[in-house]
């Protein structure tokens, strides 16, 4: 009897497997960075950065895509929690590869592309963020102030 175990190491052999991954997807921004067609993006090179941590993020399984649950746990995050449906509905409108998943081209493609649902929940993301509360005590009131 034959029993197969994956090596499931911690440590040196899983930043190893994030460094291939990273090294990976930034030949992919060195891509974008040459493509004429995104020439005209303002400040392409930092934006790329931050779409590749994000990216990263939430490839939980470091294979290269975001599944269905890792843009569940990134909608939540956000405080933007969606059904199943509903995330199928937006991984579709970003896949071209019909493999019901989100690579990194396609992040890149919707978030340097046209309109998406899923691309304007990441770019405000910063407003779904609690606002600072004010410090120090209160302005006295009175029945004048009043709507």
């Amino acid at each position: 009897m034959t029993t197969t175990t994956k090596n499931y190491q911690g440590g040196k052999a899983y930043g190893q497997l994030v460094s291939k991954r990273e090294a990976a997807l930034d030949d992919i921004n060195k891509e974008v960075v040459e493509n004429p067609d995104y020439s005209d993006v303002e400040e392409l090179p930092e934006k790329l950065n931050a779409f590749k941590a994000k990216f990263l993020e939430f490839d939980h399984d470091q294979n290269g895509n975001i599944d269905l649950m890792g843009l569940k746990r990134m909608l939540e995050k956000l405080g933007q929690a969606k059904t199943h449906l509903e995330i199928k509905k937006m991984i579709a409108e970003v896949d071209t590869t019909n493999t019901g998943t989100i690579s990194y081209r396609d992040f890149i493609r919707m978030m340097l592309g046209g309109k998406s649902v899923l691309k304007l929940i990441l770019i405000f993301e910063e407003k779904a963020k609690p606002q600072e509360r004010p410090k120090g005590k209160p302005p006295k009131q009175d029945i004048s102030n009043l709507p």
